[in-house]
């Protein structure tokens, strides 16, 4: 059908339940319409004629979002990012992907998530963005806005030296408080200034 005998619905005429199941459409899915059990219309997912780099591309890094991200939102974080990144929706990503951003969640999930996407490098992310309406807290987040300075989720005890020093000294700089250089005891006697 030719864009010129198409017939179109405004989407704020339609019932909100039913823009919100459009919108979780992927290329080549459908909702049938039916009335008395017969079918008597279908409404088909857009498919975008844009030019996109192929996600099997070395050249590419794939990114899924599992936060729910408007085209807006995925296409600012595209951009940011640059032309060596695609971002995708998790519902249109392949198996492939090479990240994963995930809102926080439970250690299921994101098993569940890893078992779906063994080769993706999973990324917990904490967004706050008014201006694009996205806002996926956790807590960390909130620990952060209550007044702590930073979070440094270490593995051992000479890490976490490793990245107090460097939060320390990065905390310094951005305050001009250069007066008492940070001192560090790390395991063994050696000193970390």
């Amino acid at each position: 059908m030719s864009d010129q005998s198409a017939r179109w619905v405004d989407a704020s005429q339609l019932p909100e339940e039913l823009v919100a199941l459009i919108g979780t459409l992927r290329p080549g899915e459908n909702v049938l319409i039916t009335r008395n059990g017969e079918t008597i219309g279908t409404i088909s997912a857009a498919v975008h004629e844009e030019p996109v780099p192929s996600p099997n591309s070395d050249d590419i890094t794939v990114v899924a979002t599992a936060t729910k991200l408007s085209a807006t939102a995925r296409d600012a974080l595209s951009e940011r990012l640059g032309p060596g990144y695609l971002v995708l929706d998790l519902r249109s990503a392949p198996p492939t992907v090479d990240v994963l951003l995930v809102p926080p969640s439970s250690p299921q999930l994101i098993g569940n998530f890893r078992a779906l996407y063994p080769k993706a490098r999973i990324v917990i992310t904490e967004i706050e963005d008014a201006e694009l309406g996205v806002k996926y807290e956790g807590p960390v987040r909130r620990l952060l806005d209550a007044g702590a300075e930073a979070y440094l989720p270490s593995s051992t005890i000479p890490r976490l030296a490793e990245q107090l020093d460097r939060t320390m000294s990065r905390l310094n700089q951005l305050t001009g408080d250069t007066s008492v250089p940070l001192t560090i005891e790390a395991p063994g006697g050696r000193t970390l200034e």
